[in-house]
Protein backbone atom coordinates (compact mmCIF):
# COMPACT_ATOMS: atom_id res chain seq x y z
CA UNK A 1 0.00 0.00 0.00
CA UNK A 2 0.70 3.92 0.24
CA UNK A 3 0.54 6.06 3.30
CA UNK A 4 -1.50 9.05 4.56
CA UNK A 5 -1.50 12.56 3.80
CA UNK A 6 -0.94 12.70 7.65
CA UNK A 7 2.27 12.27 6.58
CA UNK A 8 2.76 14.90 4.14
CA UNK A 9 3.00 14.93 6.24
CA UNK A 10 24.27 2.65 11.33
CA UNK A 11 25.93 2.22 14.13
CA UNK A 12 25.23 -0.68 16.92
CA UNK A 13 25.29 -0.01 20.69
CA UNK A 14 27.19 -3.15 22.31
CA UNK A 15 29.20 -3.48 25.44
CA UNK A 16 32.43 -3.31 23.41
CA UNK A 17 31.26 0.19 21.67
CA UNK A 18 29.76 1.51 18.64
CA UNK A 19 29.97 0.03 15.04
CA UNK A 20 29.53 2.41 12.20
CA UNK A 21 27.73 1.66 8.99
CA UNK A 22 28.53 4.24 5.85
CA UNK A 23 25.72 6.56 5.01
CA UNK A 24 24.50 6.43 8.80
CA UNK A 25 25.94 8.07 11.74
CA UNK A 26 23.60 5.23 14.18
CA UNK A 27 21.49 1.68 13.21
CA UNK A 28 18.16 2.79 13.66
CA UNK A 29 17.64 0.31 16.51
CA UNK A 30 19.35 0.13 19.80
CA UNK A 31 19.01 -2.80 22.23
CA UNK A 32 17.35 -1.76 25.58
CA UNK A 33 17.02 -4.42 28.46
CA UNK A 34 14.55 -2.87 30.19
CA UNK A 35 13.90 -5.86 32.73
CA UNK A 36 17.10 -5.78 33.64
CA UNK A 37 17.31 -2.71 34.32
CA UNK A 38 14.04 -2.46 36.38
CA UNK A 39 11.24 -5.10 36.46
CA UNK A 40 8.47 -2.53 37.41
CA UNK A 41 10.17 0.17 34.98
CA UNK A 42 9.49 -2.06 32.31
CA UNK A 43 6.10 -2.59 32.50
CA UNK A 44 5.49 0.93 33.52
CA UNK A 45 7.05 2.25 30.82
CA UNK A 46 5.62 0.27 28.30
CA UNK A 47 2.39 0.43 29.48
CA UNK A 48 -0.63 -2.09 29.07
CA UNK A 49 -2.42 -2.92 25.30
CA UNK A 50 -6.09 -3.09 27.15
CA UNK A 51 -7.38 -2.99 23.46
CA UNK A 52 -6.47 -6.93 23.41
CA UNK A 53 -8.57 -7.54 26.08
CA UNK A 54 -11.14 -4.79 25.29
CA UNK A 55 -12.90 -2.04 27.42
CA UNK A 56 -16.52 -1.76 28.49
CA UNK A 57 -17.20 0.14 24.96
CA UNK A 58 -15.25 -1.91 22.56
CA UNK A 59 -14.59 -5.23 22.32
CA UNK A 60 -10.88 -6.47 22.04
CA UNK A 61 -8.87 -7.92 19.15
CA UNK A 62 -7.08 -10.20 20.42
CA UNK A 63 -7.76 -12.59 17.46
CA UNK A 64 -7.14 -9.92 14.98
CA UNK A 65 -3.49 -9.55 16.36
CA UNK A 66 -3.22 -13.54 15.96
CA UNK A 67 -4.29 -13.57 12.72
CA UNK A 68 -2.03 -10.58 11.76
CA UNK A 69 1.08 -12.70 14.11
CA UNK A 70 -0.08 -15.85 11.61
CA UNK A 71 0.63 -13.73 8.60
CA UNK A 72 4.17 -12.71 9.18
CA UNK A 73 4.95 -16.46 10.43
CA UNK A 74 3.26 -17.15 6.55
CA UNK A 75 5.85 -14.43 5.23
CA UNK A 76 8.49 -15.50 7.16
CA UNK A 77 8.59 -18.73 5.03
CA UNK A 78 9.06 -17.28 1.62
CA UNK A 79 12.21 -16.86 -0.41
CA UNK A 80 11.55 -13.06 -0.10
CA UNK A 81 11.92 -13.11 3.60
CA UNK A 82 14.84 -15.36 3.47
CA UNK A 83 16.52 -12.61 1.12
CA UNK A 84 15.51 -9.42 3.05
CA UNK A 85 17.34 -11.25 6.47
CA UNK A 86 20.07 -12.80 4.40
CA UNK A 87 21.36 -8.75 4.55
CA UNK A 88 19.87 -7.14 7.44
CA UNK A 89 22.80 -5.30 8.96
CA UNK A 90 21.97 -5.52 12.64
CA UNK A 91 24.01 -8.15 14.59
CA UNK A 92 21.52 -10.12 16.40
CA UNK A 93 18.52 -9.92 14.35
CA UNK A 94 17.87 -12.64 12.44
CA UNK A 95 14.53 -14.20 10.18
CA UNK A 96 15.03 -17.38 12.49
CA UNK A 97 15.03 -15.07 16.26
CA UNK A 98 12.02 -13.52 14.54
CA UNK A 99 9.76 -16.54 13.77
CA UNK A 100 10.55 -18.02 17.27
CA UNK A 101 9.17 -14.47 18.23
CA UNK A 102 6.59 -14.50 16.61
CA UNK A 103 5.50 -17.93 17.88
CA UNK A 104 6.15 -17.14 21.45
CA UNK A 105 4.18 -14.27 21.67
CA UNK A 106 1.54 -15.72 20.25
CA UNK A 107 1.42 -18.50 22.69
CA UNK A 108 1.45 -16.04 25.60
CA UNK A 109 -0.96 -13.68 23.67
CA UNK A 110 -3.27 -16.89 24.15
CA UNK A 111 -2.60 -18.09 27.26
CA UNK A 112 -2.77 -15.00 29.34
CA UNK A 113 -5.57 -13.87 31.27
CA UNK A 114 -5.19 -10.19 31.13
CA UNK A 115 -2.99 -7.29 29.79
CA UNK A 116 -1.07 -7.18 32.80
CA UNK A 117 0.27 -10.75 32.69
CA UNK A 118 1.00 -10.95 29.19
CA UNK A 119 3.09 -7.72 29.74
CA UNK A 120 4.80 -8.84 32.39
CA UNK A 121 6.00 -12.38 30.46
CA UNK A 122 7.00 -10.10 27.95
CA UNK A 123 9.30 -8.06 30.16
CA UNK A 124 10.83 -11.20 31.47
CA UNK A 125 11.30 -13.06 27.94
CA UNK A 126 11.78 -10.57 25.93
CA UNK A 127 14.62 -8.17 24.38
CA UNK A 128 13.02 -4.13 23.21
CA UNK A 129 15.08 -3.16 20.51
CA UNK A 130 13.92 0.60 20.28
CA UNK A 131 14.14 2.58 16.83
CA UNK A 132 16.52 5.68 17.78
CA UNK A 133 14.16 8.50 16.03
CA UNK A 134 14.30 11.57 13.97
CA UNK A 135 16.85 12.79 16.73
CA UNK A 136 18.73 9.71 17.75
CA UNK A 137 17.13 9.63 21.44
CA UNK A 138 14.12 8.02 20.55
CA UNK A 139 11.41 10.36 18.93
CA UNK A 140 9.48 8.56 16.40
CA UNK A 141 6.80 10.52 14.15
CA UNK A 142 3.28 8.25 14.06
CA UNK A 143 1.01 9.25 10.94
CA UNK A 144 -1.92 6.96 9.89
CA UNK A 145 -2.86 5.72 6.33
CA UNK A 146 -5.87 3.95 5.98
CA UNK A 147 -8.07 2.38 2.74
CA UNK A 148 -10.84 4.31 1.53
CA UNK A 149 -13.83 3.73 0.28
CA UNK A 150 -15.14 6.41 -2.75
CA UNK A 151 -17.91 6.56 -5.40
CA UNK A 152 -16.71 5.78 -8.06
CA UNK A 153 -17.49 4.68 -12.34
CA UNK A 154 -16.71 2.15 -14.50
CA UNK A 155 -17.68 4.13 -17.29
CA UNK A 156 -16.25 8.64 -17.85
CA UNK A 157 -19.43 10.87 -17.31
CA UNK A 158 -19.98 14.02 -17.08
CA UNK A 159 -19.76 13.49 -13.66
CA UNK A 160 -17.36 11.17 -12.82
CA UNK A 161 -14.07 12.59 -15.02
CA UNK A 162 -11.20 11.73 -12.70
CA UNK A 163 -9.61 8.84 -13.57
CA UNK A 164 -7.03 6.37 -11.52
CA UNK A 165 -4.92 4.32 -14.40
CA UNK A 166 -3.55 0.62 -14.96
CA UNK A 167 0.36 0.84 -15.08
CA UNK A 168 1.64 0.83 -18.83
CA UNK A 169 3.11 -2.48 -19.73
CA UNK A 170 5.82 -0.59 -21.20
CA UNK A 171 6.77 1.62 -18.36
CA UNK A 172 10.28 0.07 -17.37
CA UNK A 173 11.55 1.31 -20.99
CA UNK A 174 9.89 5.27 -20.40
CA UNK A 175 12.87 7.06 -20.73
CA UNK A 176 14.33 8.88 -17.42
CA UNK A 177 13.10 11.06 -16.07
CA UNK A 178 9.61 10.14 -16.47
CA UNK A 179 6.70 12.38 -17.38
CA UNK A 180 6.03 14.71 -14.40
CA UNK A 181 2.37 14.78 -13.06
CA UNK A 182 1.38 17.79 -15.42
CA UNK A 183 2.43 16.08 -18.55
CA UNK A 184 0.80 12.63 -17.68
CA UNK A 185 -2.28 14.35 -16.53
CA UNK A 186 -2.36 17.91 -16.90
CA UNK A 187 -2.94 21.05 -14.93
CA UNK A 188 -6.06 19.68 -14.43
CA UNK A 189 -5.94 16.59 -14.21
CA UNK A 190 -8.18 16.07 -17.11
CA UNK A 191 -5.89 16.28 -20.36
CA UNK A 192 -4.84 12.89 -20.26
CA UNK A 193 -6.49 11.19 -23.99
CA UNK A 194 -3.25 12.68 -25.78
CA UNK A 195 -0.52 10.94 -23.73
CA UNK A 196 0.51 7.44 -22.40
CA UNK A 197 -1.78 7.06 -19.95
CA UNK A 198 -4.84 7.05 -22.74
CA UNK A 199 -6.81 4.15 -23.00
CA UNK A 200 -5.25 2.93 -19.52
CA UNK A 201 -7.98 4.08 -17.24
CA UNK A 202 -9.71 1.47 -14.80
CA UNK A 203 -12.32 3.54 -13.60
CA UNK A 204 -13.18 7.61 -12.81
CA UNK A 205 -13.94 9.67 -9.21
CA UNK A 206 -16.18 12.50 -9.60
CA UNK A 207 -13.81 14.22 -7.09
CA UNK A 208 -9.99 14.99 -8.08
CA UNK A 209 -8.75 15.22 -4.63
CA UNK A 210 -10.09 12.07 -4.01
CA UNK A 211 -8.65 10.56 -6.93
CA UNK A 212 -5.58 11.92 -5.87
CA UNK A 213 -5.60 10.48 -2.47
CA UNK A 214 -6.19 7.24 -3.40
CA UNK A 215 -3.03 7.41 -5.41
CA UNK A 216 -1.36 8.65 -1.67
CA UNK A 217 -3.17 5.96 0.05
CA UNK A 218 -2.20 3.27 -2.35
CA UNK A 219 -5.42 1.26 -2.78
CA UNK A 220 -9.17 1.74 -2.40
CA UNK A 221 -12.66 0.21 -2.21
CA UNK A 222 -14.88 2.00 -4.66
CA UNK A 223 -18.93 1.41 -4.98
CA UNK A 224 -19.73 1.91 -8.20
CA UNK A 225 -22.74 3.50 -9.57
CA UNK A 226 -24.17 0.34 -11.00
CA UNK A 227 -24.52 -1.28 -7.42
CA UNK A 228 -21.20 -3.32 -7.80
CA UNK A 229 -18.17 -2.88 -6.16
CA UNK A 230 -14.61 -2.64 -7.14
CA UNK A 231 -10.95 -2.84 -5.01
CA UNK A 232 -7.66 -1.42 -6.60
CA UNK A 233 -4.06 -1.77 -5.26
CA UNK A 234 -0.77 -0.73 -5.80
CA UNK A 235 0.45 -1.98 -9.45
CA UNK A 236 3.77 0.64 -9.57
CA UNK A 237 4.69 4.34 -9.96
CA UNK A 238 6.80 6.65 -11.46
CA UNK A 239 10.26 7.32 -10.43
CA UNK A 240 10.17 10.40 -8.77
CA UNK A 241 10.16 10.91 -4.60
CA UNK A 242 7.30 11.52 -2.96
CA UNK A 243 6.35 14.91 -2.30
CA UNK A 244 3.98 15.78 0.64
CA UNK A 245 1.16 18.55 -0.23
CA UNK A 246 0.77 18.90 3.29
CA UNK A 247 4.37 20.30 3.94
CA UNK A 248 3.92 22.34 0.93
CA UNK A 249 0.98 24.07 2.32
CA UNK A 250 3.07 24.67 5.81
CA UNK A 251 5.97 25.95 3.72
CA UNK A 252 3.50 28.51 1.88
CA UNK A 253 2.16 29.79 5.10
CA UNK A 254 -1.49 28.35 4.71
CA UNK A 255 -1.81 26.16 7.45
CA UNK A 256 0.06 25.75 10.34
CA UNK A 257 2.17 22.97 11.12
CA UNK A 258 0.11 21.99 14.36
CA UNK A 259 -2.96 22.17 12.54
CA UNK A 260 -2.47 19.79 9.95
CA UNK A 261 -4.64 16.59 10.07
CA UNK A 262 -6.50 14.49 6.66
CA UNK A 263 -9.71 16.42 7.51
CA UNK A 264 -8.12 20.19 7.24
CA UNK A 265 -6.50 19.54 4.02
CA UNK A 266 -9.63 18.11 2.99
CA UNK A 267 -11.38 21.42 4.28
CA UNK A 268 -8.63 23.87 2.65
CA UNK A 269 -9.05 22.53 -1.12
CA UNK A 270 -12.91 22.39 -0.74
CA UNK A 271 -12.95 25.89 0.39
CA UNK A 272 -10.49 26.65 -2.52
CA UNK A 273 -10.93 24.01 -5.36
CA UNK A 274 -8.70 26.21 -7.65
CA UNK A 275 -5.79 25.60 -5.32
CA UNK A 276 -5.21 22.15 -6.40
CA UNK A 277 -4.18 23.12 -9.85
CA UNK A 278 -1.46 24.42 -7.48
CA UNK A 279 -0.18 22.05 -5.69
CA UNK A 280 -1.35 18.20 -6.49
CA UNK A 281 1.38 19.09 -9.81
CA UNK A 282 3.71 19.34 -6.81
CA UNK A 283 4.22 15.86 -6.28
CA UNK A 284 5.61 14.37 -9.29
CA UNK A 285 5.11 10.56 -8.33
CA UNK A 286 2.19 9.33 -10.14
CA UNK A 287 0.78 5.73 -8.81
CA UNK A 288 -0.56 3.33 -10.81
CA UNK A 289 -3.28 0.71 -10.03
CA UNK A 290 -4.71 -3.13 -10.83
CA UNK A 291 -8.14 -4.47 -9.79
CA UNK A 292 -7.29 -6.97 -6.84
CA UNK A 293 -11.35 -8.86 -7.17
CA UNK A 294 -12.33 -7.79 -3.71
CA UNK A 295 -9.16 -8.77 -1.89
CA UNK A 296 -8.61 -6.92 1.16
CA UNK A 297 -5.85 -4.27 1.88
CA UNK A 298 -2.64 -5.83 1.17
CA UNK A 299 0.95 -4.61 2.48
CA UNK A 300 4.23 -4.65 0.52
CA UNK A 301 4.94 -7.81 1.90
CA UNK A 302 2.04 -9.53 0.25
CA UNK A 303 0.40 -9.73 3.11
CA UNK A 304 -3.32 -8.81 4.27
CA UNK A 305 -3.02 -5.40 6.46
CA UNK A 306 -5.46 -5.64 10.32
CA UNK A 307 -6.81 -2.11 11.14
CA UNK A 308 -4.88 -1.09 13.96
CA UNK A 309 -1.84 -3.77 14.19
CA UNK A 310 -0.27 -3.40 11.22
CA UNK A 311 2.43 -0.50 10.34
CA UNK A 312 4.31 0.57 7.50
CA UNK A 313 8.07 1.64 8.07
CA UNK A 314 11.33 2.13 5.77
CA UNK A 315 12.24 -1.94 4.88
CA UNK A 316 15.57 -0.60 3.75
CA UNK A 317 16.13 0.16 7.92
CA UNK A 318 13.74 -1.94 10.00
CA UNK A 319 13.09 -5.68 10.30
CA UNK A 320 10.14 -6.96 8.20
CA UNK A 321 6.99 -8.98 9.41
CA UNK A 322 8.35 -8.60 13.30
CA UNK A 323 6.26 -7.97 16.23
CA UNK A 324 6.84 -4.34 17.58
CA UNK A 325 5.15 -1.90 20.27
CA UNK A 326 3.86 1.67 19.90
CA UNK A 327 3.64 3.96 22.11
CA UNK A 328 1.63 7.61 20.23
CA UNK A 329 -1.55 8.94 20.77
CA UNK A 330 -4.75 7.27 18.85
CA UNK A 331 -7.73 8.93 18.43
CA UNK A 332 -10.66 6.77 19.53
CA UNK A 333 -14.44 7.37 18.97
CA UNK A 334 -16.51 8.26 22.12
CA UNK A 335 -20.03 7.04 23.24
CA UNK A 336 -21.05 10.41 20.92
CA UNK A 337 -19.03 9.36 18.16
CA UNK A 338 -16.89 12.48 18.74
CA UNK A 339 -13.04 11.83 17.92
CA UNK A 340 -10.91 11.91 21.07
CA UNK A 341 -6.65 11.73 21.70
CA UNK A 342 -5.55 8.95 23.47
CA UNK A 343 -2.28 7.34 24.84
CA UNK A 344 -1.73 3.73 23.72
CA UNK A 345 0.34 1.34 23.74
CA UNK A 346 -0.19 -0.93 20.98
CA UNK A 347 1.05 -4.21 19.71
CA UNK A 348 1.91 -4.39 15.91
CA UNK A 349 3.60 -6.15 13.15
CA UNK A 350 5.29 -4.57 10.64
CA UNK A 351 3.85 -5.41 7.32
CA UNK A 352 3.83 -2.61 4.83
CA UNK A 353 6.26 0.43 3.56
CA UNK A 354 5.73 3.65 1.65
CA UNK A 355 6.75 6.16 -0.45
CA UNK A 356 6.66 8.80 2.16
CA UNK A 357 8.03 6.95 5.37
CA UNK A 358 11.76 7.23 4.97
CA UNK A 359 14.30 6.75 7.88
CA UNK A 360 14.33 5.05 11.76
CA UNK A 361 11.76 7.91 12.68
CA UNK A 362 8.60 7.20 10.55
CA UNK A 363 5.98 4.82 11.39
CA UNK A 364 2.52 4.58 9.62
CA UNK A 365 -0.31 2.80 11.29
CA UNK A 366 -2.90 1.13 9.19
CA UNK A 367 -6.46 2.16 10.59
CA UNK A 368 -9.11 0.29 8.26
CA UNK A 369 -11.44 0.70 5.79
CA UNK A 370 -13.92 3.05 5.52
CA UNK A 371 -14.85 7.03 6.63
CA UNK A 372 -14.12 6.52 10.03
CA UNK A 373 -11.05 5.02 9.15
CA UNK A 374 -9.79 7.85 7.45
CA UNK A 375 -10.79 10.35 10.17
CA UNK A 376 -8.77 8.70 12.64
CA UNK A 377 -5.89 7.87 10.37
CA UNK A 378 -6.11 12.09 9.35
CA UNK A 379 -5.71 12.79 13.17
CA UNK A 380 -2.53 10.78 13.89
CA UNK A 381 -0.20 13.16 13.81
CA UNK A 382 2.14 12.79 16.95
CA UNK A 383 4.94 11.69 18.49
CA UNK A 384 6.09 8.48 20.39
CA UNK A 385 8.59 5.43 20.84
CA UNK A 386 9.07 2.49 18.89
CA UNK A 387 10.35 -1.16 19.89
CA UNK A 388 10.66 -4.31 18.21
CA UNK A 389 10.18 -7.12 20.32
CA UNK A 390 12.76 -9.94 20.53
CA UNK A 391 13.34 -13.98 22.40
CA UNK A 392 16.43 -13.37 24.74
CA UNK A 393 18.12 -16.09 23.38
Amino acid sequence: MKRTLACLALSFVVATGIYSLPGLAELPLRPVNLEEENPAGCRDRLGYDDRLWGQPDRPGDRRALSAAIDRSLRYLKTPAAASAYRHYPIPGISRDRVQRSLQRFRKLLLTSSSPQELQTAVCQEFIFYQAIGQDNQGTVAFTGYFEPTYRASRIQTPQYRYPLFRQPANLNQWQHPHPTRIQLEGIDGLQTTQGPLKGLEIVWLRDRLEAFLIQVQGSARLQLIDGTTMTVGYAGGTNYPYTSIGRELIQDNQIRPEDLTLPVLIQYFQDRPDELNRYLPRNNRFIFFRETGGAPATGSLGLPVTAERSIATDKSLMPPGALALIQTLIPYPTATQQLQLRPASQYVLDQDTGSAIKGPGRVDIFMGTGTQAGDRAGLINHPGQFYYLLLRK
